[in-house]
Parts: structure tokens; C-alpha cells; sequence
């Protein structure tokens, strides 16, 4: 028997954004629909919506959802049954066909991969809807996109969901339309469009913080070379990554100042508004996953929970720290995308993955609303290629075929690795051993904006920072770091005003600034135009430096030289 259809009557009342494109796909009526929203904007309410209308008009007999991990099959079935939507979530291929129990199942990527026959079969068996969550996922392997379009070319009807920046490769993602541009690149094009700066604006999303962290690091190579570099410093790709490396190595300081400071801002928002807000930390592999567990178990006198991989327990570790009061969360793959933690309000960023689609899946773990006024804050290293990615969450990035990759000469390799395979354990040391690393904080990163001076760790001036109330609007973060930051300036002044005079002698001649301390003025100097130029205009901060990349261009002000950040001030005058 047949399960009963979902009572749209009973449906969960739908966002500004889910209605208009659940409006423009009920218009448009073709196979083939793709929704990019921000993670944490209702990207399931919405397919689940689609679907109960689909299975109600009789378009589809079946509902059948594509997602990237075990633990996601769990969350959609739990999501859909709440909406009167049956899914199996249990199915395995061997099964062949669903039971009818069930208006459909939930299938990972990788299991259609192995088998898209039974699935084309099923498919074509009873007319049916195809969610592809994360649909990027796709294009992950030649043989998993040749699997989806083998098993689903026959549907009725495709749904594309995303809420990530698409992949760097040019690998043809399943059923996603591509156009091709002036340039003569094809972009993949959506039909619905719901990014995160949208998001923020409707109070859908939390405004993210982002506290960066440099310090002194030392390493020796495999050569017996001893090297020593400050993190966040102009340099190679090659020695910013061995800095980075080195700063997340367990055994040297960087790290446990860090996550002190992240506990001491989980402490702050639990007590001023979040009571169980969490914090989750994202290593690269195993190792260190269990390491920096430990590190947090000695900070806090509480064991953090430590997930590694899709292996048994997982998905109920997660879910039973979804639901509790416990602090800490450690993961290396299973937190990288669609699992939702609303309670997350912490994060430190400790691997060296650097693609903005990982950088963008870790940061949506983060940005989930619950309530008006919460949150999230972010800790990262202060490296600019990552400086640049915070600089830019609210961009819009489509999938480019054909474009030159230039390779950033970080870890997305290991990244990948660890995640599919999880046996690079011991594999940076092959290359290098980390001697030290101390951390400071080093700059604050909101709405495209850096804000404050620096600052050591454990001091008075971090503490300000840190200390910052957890339960506001975004507008109010603005506004208090622009105080922040002014009165540390202030403080700075007064500290030089009331030093002892030493004998009168005569003045020596100022030593000229270093181009590391040159790029920190310039950059001062262009956050507090672009903060007078908002206060003026009413303009986020984020579009006003947009605004001016598009005008001189170059990359982010994290990573610009001083000859483009020299411009950039000269342009704002002018407006």
C-alpha cells in the first residue's frame, strides 16, 4: 500500500526566497530546475516543498534524494518525514527496488556511483523527482557523474541544490546548463539565487567574525634547514604554507593560544545570551584531529567529541552533540558541509585546505540562525590567501569551464586524501618538522573590513575583542569594532604621550616602516575611509570595497600590494 500523500495545508510557511523560486519552478515546468542558496538558508524546506507539490499533482510517483555522506541520508529521511515525505534511508542497492512503504530513498553519490543501473531502473520504474544535494558532489569523479546521468537521465523532473561556490576543476557537472561568456568560458548558470549577503540582510543568517591570528614561526626542512617566518608576512607560497603548517602543529604554542582565545569567546556568548552555544575545530586527518582533542580537554577539563570519518558512530556522535550542552566538537570530514548544528557559534579553521569551496562549506557550519541577533565567530590563521576568502563570503562564484588554475601551493591535496582515505597521517612530516610557532591576534575581518591593531594573546586588548557581545545585529557589529578599534588607536596614542621624556638630544630620524608595516597602515587607513564612506552612504562595507576592486582592480586588501592599496585610497577620496 501506497504511503499517504504530504498535506500541503500542514506545510511549514516558506521564506521570501524558497516562495519566489518555489514560484518560478512551478512556472517554468521544465526537467531540469538548479538552486544555489547560502548554507543554513533552507535549501531542504525548500526541495521538500517542491516535492510535496510534485507527488500532490501527480507529476511524480517518487521522491528520490542524492546527497554526499551517510549522515546526510539520515537527516533528509528525519526532514521529510516531518513534512509527511516518507524516504528510505536504509536502501542499498542490492535492495533493487524501493518498498513501497516509502514515497522513495536517499542514496549517496558514491552508491549511485556503484551501481546507476539499479537506479535507472528504479528511476524509470515510477515516474520520479531527483534531488541532487550539493550537487557538486557529481563531479567529484568521472565515475560518479557518469553514474548520475546514467541512472537519472529518464527522470521527470532534476532538482540541482547548492550552497557552496562550485568546483576549480573541468569536470562537466550532470544536468547544470553552462553559457558561454564574452570570454569564450562556459559558466554554469542557476535558476534561483540566494546568497549569503541576501541572506544576512533578512536576519536568515548569522553575521560571521572572523578573527585572524599571525605569530613567529620556525621549522627545519628536509634539508636540516632551520627557517623562520611570521605568519601573515609577504611571502613564497612555499613558505607561507610550511609557516601555516608549522602554526598548526600540535606540539608548538600557536595553537593552544588560539583555541584558549576560541574557548574564552565560547565562554563569552554562552554567558550573554547563547547557553549551549558549541564550537567546532576543522583539522586536515586523524592525528590531529585527536591531538587538538586532547589540547581542548586540558584547556576546558571537558573531553571534546572527536568525529573522524563516515564509520560506525559518527552520525550519531554528531546528533547526539546537536542536541546537548557539551562544548567542543573535532572533525576532519564529517562537519564539512549540509550537517546542521545550529548551536555552533565557535570555529577555529586549523587545516590547510584552502579551495573556496571547502573554506565555504567549513564557514556555513557557522552561519545558521535560530534567533535575531546571534553571532558566529571564526578563527583562522592569518594567511592571505584565507584573509582574502573571509574578505569575500558574500561572493558569487559559478562553476567556469576552461579557466586557468593556479595552483595556491597549500593542501588541498592532502586535504583530499585525508578525506577519502584518511592515511596521511605522517605525511607533513615527511617533508618538514615544525620546531615553534606563538600566536597574537593580528586583525579583525567583518563585512569585508579589517578592524584593529594587533594584539597579544592573553592581554587586556584581545580580551576587548574577544569580549564582544554575543547577541547582535549585524549593523551593531559594525559599529562596535569601528569603537574597538578606535579606542585601541587611542589607547596606543596615549601610552606614547604619557612615556617618560629622556634627556633632550636631538631627534633621531624616524626609521622608514617595513612594506609588512606599511601595508598594515595602508590598510587602516582604507578601512576607516570605507567606514566613513559607509556611514555616509549607508553602503555595507562589503560592497564598497567591491566597489573599489572593481574600480582598480587586484585581489582582496588582505592581499593587495601597497601600490594597489595606495590606489584604492586615492580612488575612495574621490567618490
Amino acid at each position: 500500500m501506497s504511503p499517504t500523500l504530504p498535506n500541503l495545508d500542514t506545510f511549514p510557511s516558506l521564506r521570501d526566497w524558497q516562495r519566489k523560486a518555489l514560484v518560478k519552478y512551478l512556472r517554468k515546468r521544465s526537467p531540469d530546475f538548479m538552486a544555489v542558496a547560502t548554507p543554513g538558508a533552507g535549501k531542504t524546506t525548500f526541495a521538500l516543498r517542491i516535492a510535496a507539490e510534485l507527488l500532490n499533482d501527480g507529476t511524480v510517483e517518487a521522491v528520490t534524494v542524492v546527497c554526499p555522506t551517510e549522515h546526510l541520508k539520515t537527516q533528509w529521511a528525519q526532514a521529510a518525514a516531518r513534512v509527511g515525505i516518507q524516504l528510505d534511508s536504509a536502501f542499498r542497492n542490492s535492495d533493487v527496488h524501493s518498498s513501497r512503504d516509502f514515497h522513495g530513498a536517499v542514496l549517496t553519490y558514491a552508491q549511485v556511483g556503484m551501481a546507476p543501473m539499479v537506479h535507472r531502473r528504479r528511476t524509470m520504474t515510477r515516474r520520479s523527482l531527483i534531488i541532487l544535494d550539493e550537487v557538486h558532489h557529481a563531479g567529484d569523479s568521472r565515475t560518479w557523474g557518469d553514474g548520475v546521468k546514467q541512472a537519472f537521465e529518464e527522470a521527470e523532473r532534476r532538482l540541482m541544490l547548492t550552497g557552496t561556490p562550485f568546483r576549480s576543476d573541468d569536470n562537466p557537472i550532470p544536468f547544470v546548463d553552462y553559457e558561454r561568456g564574452d570570454d569564450g568560458l562556459q559558466r554554469s548558470r542557476s535558476d534561483s539565487v540566494y546568497g549569503y549577503s541576501d541572506a544576512l540582510r533578512d536576519g536568515v543568517v548569522r553575521p560571521v567574525i572572523f578573527l585572524a591570528y599571525s605569530g613567529e614561526t620556525r621549522w627545519r626542512t628536509n634539508a636540516g634547514d632551520e627557517l623562520a617566518a611570521r605568519l601573515g608576512e609577504p611571502m613564497t607560497k612555499d613558505l607561507i604554507a610550511q609557516a601555516w603548517r608549522t602554526a598548526l602543529d600540535h606540539r608548538g604554542d600557536w595553537m593552544p593560544q588560539v583555541m584558549r582565545a576560541a574557548n574564552n569567546r565560547l565562554s563569552k556568548l554562552r554567558a550573554h545570551g547563547m547557553t549551549d552555544a558549541g564550537g567546532l575545530v576543522i583539522a586536515s586527518e586523524q592525528q590531529t584531529a585527536r591531538a587538538y582533542a586532547k589540547l581542548l580537554e586540558e584547556i576546558t577539563g571537558e573531553k571534546a567529541v572527536v568525529v573522524l570519518s563516515d564509520d560506525d558512530g559518527a552520525s550519531k556522535r554528531i546528533a547526539e552533540f546537536a542536541t546537548s550542552e557539551q562544548r567542543w566538537l573535532v572533525a576532519v570530514r564529517m562537519v564539512s558541509e549540509g550537517v546542521d548544528i545550529p548551536r555552533l557559534a565557535v570555529g577555529v579553521y586549523a587545516t590547510s585546505a584552502s579551495t573556496p569551496l571547502y573554506f565555504a562549506q567549513a564557514i556555513g557550519r557557522f552561519v545558521r540562525s535560530r534567533r535575531p541577533g546571534e553571532t558566529a565567530t571564526v578563527f583562522v590563521p592569518s594567511v592571505p590567501h584565507l584573509l582574502g576568502l573571509a574578505s569575500e563570503m558574500e561572493a558569487q562564484r559559478d562553476h567556469v569551464l576552461g579557466a586557468p588554475k593556479d595552483k595556491d601551493g597549500l593542501d588541498d591535496d592532502l586535504l583530499e586524501r585525508a578525506q577519502r582515505e584518511e592515511k596521511a597521517e605522517g605525511e607533513l612530516e615527511k617533508h618538514f618538522e615544525a620546531l615553534s610557532a606563538t600566536a597574537e591576534l593580528d586583525q579583525v575581518i567583518y563585512d569585508g573590513a579589517s578592524f584593529g591593531t594587533g594584539a597579544r594573546t592573553g592581554t587586556a586588548e584581545e580580551e576587548e575583542y574577544l569580549g564582544l557581545p554575543g547577541l547582535l545585529s549585524p549593523d551593531q557589529v559594525a559599529v562596535l569594532l569601528n569603537k574597538r578599534q578606535a579606542d585601541q588607536i587611542a589607547a596606543q596614542k596615549r601610552t606614547v604621550a604619557t612615556a617618560e621624556p629622556k634627556e633632550a638630544v636631538p631627534a633621531p630620524r624616524e626609521a622608514p616602516m617595513s612594506a609588512a608595516e606599511r601595508r598594515v597602515s595602508l590598510r587602516r587607513q582604507l578601512n576607516t575611509l570605507v567606514a566613513a564612506h559607509h556611514h555616509r552612504t549607508n553602503l555595507p562595507h562589503g560592497k564598497i570595497h567591491a566597489e573599489l576592486r572593481r574600480l582598480c582592480g587586484g585581489p582582496p586588501s588582505a592581499q593587495a600590494t601597497i601600490e594597489q592599496l595606495e590606489e584604492r585610497i586615492a580612488t575612495i577620496q574621490t567618490l
